[in-house]
């Protein structure tokens, strides 16, 4: 299978990922081992994006505690990178003033995951829209 039908398979059959070594280790246990997946009831906020070119989609939830976020999940659904990424993204976020996350940027996501293939800069990009309309939510 060569990378592009791996990068297509998505999570549920993690067939040959690593042969192609496109992706770092940080990416793949971000994809394999997602932090903070699922739904979060009674969240402060919450977001959906999605990215019209590639299809990925991005939902987030927030809840907030003493202007921290005390607590933050993702569902994703899209390419392998978009998943780590926003799983990466949501670490950085977790436990942060609203100012601080507000400050996270592609690059932080970019480096949190070992870096990105060329081609798969928007789902760092697509992590960052998330947290942003997430955020600006909360006014």
């Amino acid at each position: 299978m060569d990378c592009l039908s791996v990068h297509q398979a998505q999570r549920g059959k993690l067939i040959n990922i690593r042969a192609c070594n496109m992706y770092s280790a940080q990416l793949l246990d971000h994809f394999e081992h997602p932090r903070n997946s699922g739904e979060l009831p009674g969240a402060d906020a919450c977001s959906r994006i999605e990215n019209p070119a590639c299809g990925d989609i991005l939902e987030l939830a927030i809840k907030i505690d003493a202007g921290r976020i005390a607590s933050i999940r993702f569902r994703a659904k899209g390419c392998v990178p978009a998943m780590a990424c926003a799983s990466a993204m949501t670490v950085l976020a977790n436990g942060k003033s609203l100012r601080d996350a507000a400050a996270i940027s592609r690059g932080d996501v970019e480096r949190a995951v070992g870096g990105l293939p060329a081609a798969s800069g928007h789902a760092a990009q697509l992590a960052i829209d998330g947290l942003q309309a997430a955020l600006s939510k909360l006014g």
